[in-house]
């Protein structure tokens, strides 16, 4: 029998297929100009800040002067920039204090300047790494503001964020009420409501006016004006920015994202929470009276990751408050807490589908069969061993499916000695070494599609798998045997250098899947080769596994490295146990003579009745067929 060899252009295919990806991977990334026209932005934006900045200290420094002489001159002057709110300036309040509220979860700290938050500090996680002893703050240093600007009845536009709200702090039975006022008047002021109840991530937040309907320029909306720049809390940047993302509800149940390029705008109506999102920590804008529209922006801020380390994304929404006779009343609420499905799930507003878990069947998967299983699993052992049970499981789960591929494949295997004799008797015709084939298959009781329906069933476990691990809050800082983080990358090794699309550091579980999976298709390769013979016309199935032996390893490598480890862990130990199912099957369960003795028997019987898919196969070969033969005619 001639040897075969290996054919150059499957060859050649493979390495251009792998050139094409790496290609694409590159053109992801950001180029030069690109970078410098995003720094020339930048630049502008913190210009036009600065120069904002500048406005607001000296209007500060006015306020505060005011406040301490109570000089009437200085009074008057002020109020040919404030107008009415100049009223703030006599206050106590106006200078720059701040009142802190918190409870067991997180810790929050406003300002009387803005009366917005400037700090907001989860008092239960520490962020990089567990031990670190510095915790999860989502909001200090500036990096947030919360503004509405104030369009007046005498052509003034001024911005809340720049003014002093005089605080009151209260407590209604175990809640904290925060009432930050910036006045006009002695009755006349916009109005920030907090309210902290014991034990929980949601703050309530109304935003009211009372008596400024004759301040105020009611014609037009109130701007709200809410900036976050999303502070890096996680070991890899580059993995956490992956998925931090704007999502939004804006009809009643729908939740949509407005995307992860280097700059992304959405425009929405209707909206109910706005959720600016990190990969394992989330701030999120509820209202009860939804926001007529918004618009929001996205930027990243990750175009190097071995350089910009400390923020990922810029976010920004631009959101307009209706007046309702004369007045503005939001009852909103503040989520500040971590993005976990349980906790998000519990208060029974949809915000848990920020928590990406696929689309359609796979979000069904993930929803009913990923998350109660391995939820029940955790609770009661360690997350690491959890995962092992969870993946031999699932893969028990599959065996019958997996069966059912090999015993399919050990069928084809003993009717290549025929579809070969076949290839030979109709060498020159290959129409009807099909039709032919087609027919044996039909007396044999053999599917040829039956090997390949059962992987296709296991594939949206598969791809389920790839939405669920990155997205479980409960492995975060989570450790098993040298990985300390199932969240992150297990590192073994930090090298001196950077290799393109893997890193600087070697992680041990992507290693391991890598080799799993390399022996699993060595195994699996020979199989298929004996158990598919190569078609007419078609490429060879045989020389092409050959080579995905060797290119399917070192591409799960590449993509699983900085990837969070127990990912990594699901496909280690879910290829283990498919390598062990299939040695167990094909020891004690598939027996090559019964299954060949099976096929004759069968050969012997009334054929049986062709499937619809069979059945129009057949009849496309007999019409080509017969068109081949009409041409020969001619």
């Amino acid at each position: 029998m001639e040897e075969k060899k290996f054919d150059l252009n499957s060859i050649i295919g493979f390495v251009l297929i792998f050139g094409i990806l790496i290609w694409i991977m590159y053109q992801n990334q950001p180029d030069e100009a690109a970078i410098a026209a995003e720094k020339a932005k930048k630049e502008l934006v913190i210009k036009e800040a600065k120069a904002k900045e500048l406005e607001a200290k000296t209007v500060a420094i006015a306020t505060v002067a005011v406040a301490a002489t109570g000089d009437s001159t200085q009074l008057a002057q002020l109020q040919k920039t404030l107008g009415n709110f100049a009223y703030s300036a006599t206050l106590p309040s106006a200078k720059a204090g701040f009142t802190t509220i918190e409870n067991e979860l997180v810790k929050l700290k406003i300002a009387n300047k803005g009366g917005f938050i400037v700090e907001a500090t989860l008092k239960q996680f520490e962020k990089f790494k567990k031990g670190s002893g510095e915790l999860v703050e989502l909001i200090k240093d500036n990096n947030a503001d919360l503004n509405v600007q104030l369009l007046t009845s005498d052509n003034r536009t001024l911005n809340s964020k720049d003014l002093y709200f005089e605080p009151t702090l209260t407590k209604v039975g175990a809640d904290q009420v925060l009432s930050m006022r910036l006045k006009a008047g002695a009755n006349e002021f916009l109005e920030y409501k907090y309210i902290l109840k014991p034990n929980d991530y949601m703050i309530g937040f109304d935003i009211r006016s009372q008596g400024l309907n004759k301040v105020l320029n009611t014609s037009k909306p109130l701007d709200l004006e809410w900036n976050l720049k999303t502070y890096r809390n996680e070991k890899s940047v580059a993995y956490e920015n992956r998925y931090t993302e704007i999502y939004f509800e804006h009809e009643e149940g729908k939740i949509d994202y407005a995307g992860l390029g280097q700059s992304e705008e959405s425009d929405l109506e209707k909206a109910t929470f706005v959720a600016f999102k990190q990969h394992f920590f989330s701030t999120i804008l509820l209202t009860k009276t939804p926001f007529e529209t918004a618009k929001l922006k996205s930027a990243n801020l990750v175009h190097d990751d071995k350089v910009d380390t400390t923020f990922t994304k810029q976010f920004k929404a631009n959101i307009p408050l209706a007046f309702s006779n004369g007045e503005v009343d939001y009852k909103m609420s503040w989520y500040f807490g971590p993005t976990d499905y349980k906790t998000l799930k519990s208060y029974d507003k949809n915000l848990e589908k920020i928590i990406s878990l696929g689309w359609g069947i796979f979000g069904w998967i993930n929803k009913f069969i990923f998350i109660p299983l391995f939820g029940f699993l955790s609770s009661y052992i360690a997350y690491g061993i959890a995962i092992i049970i969870f993946t031999i499981l699932i893969k028990l789960a599959m065996s019958p499916i997996t069966f059912k591929s090999f015993l399919s494949q050990a069928k084809m295997k003993v009717l290549r000695p025929e579809i070969t004799e076949l290839g030979e008797k109709f060498k020159k015709d290959p129409m009807k070494k099909q039709q032919e084939t087609m027919k044996l298959y039909n007396k044999a009781g053999v599917n040829p599609m039956a090997g390949c329906i059962p992987a296709l069933i296991q594939l949206p476990f598969m791809y389920a798998s790839f939405q669920f691990f990155p997205s479980a809050f409960e492995l975060r800082q989570k450790s098993f045997l040298w990985a300390d983080d199932l969240s992150s990358f297990d590192e073994i090794i930090r090298l001196p250098f950077y290799i393109p699309f893997y890193g600087n550091h070697i992680s041990l579980f992507p290693v391991l899947a890598s080799i799993a999976i390399f022996f699993y298709m060595k195994m699996t390769s020979g199989d298929q080769q004996m158990a598919a013979p190569q078609q007419e016309g078609m490429p060879d199935m045989a020389k092409m596994m050959k080579i995905m032996i060797y290119v399917s390893p070192i591409m799960m490598l590449f993509f699983f490295n900085s990837y969070g480890a127990g990912l990594s862990l699901y496909n280690f130990i879910s290829n283990l146990i498919t390598i062990g199912i299939m040695i167990v099957i094909k020891r004690y369960f598939i027996d090559s003579d019964k299954i060949h003795a099976q096929i004759q028997e069968n050969k012997l019987k009334e054929p049986k009745k062709q499937g619809k898919f069979q059945k129009k196969l057949q009849e496309v070969m007999e019409q080509a067929e017969a068109q081949k033969a009409q041409q020969k005619k001619k």
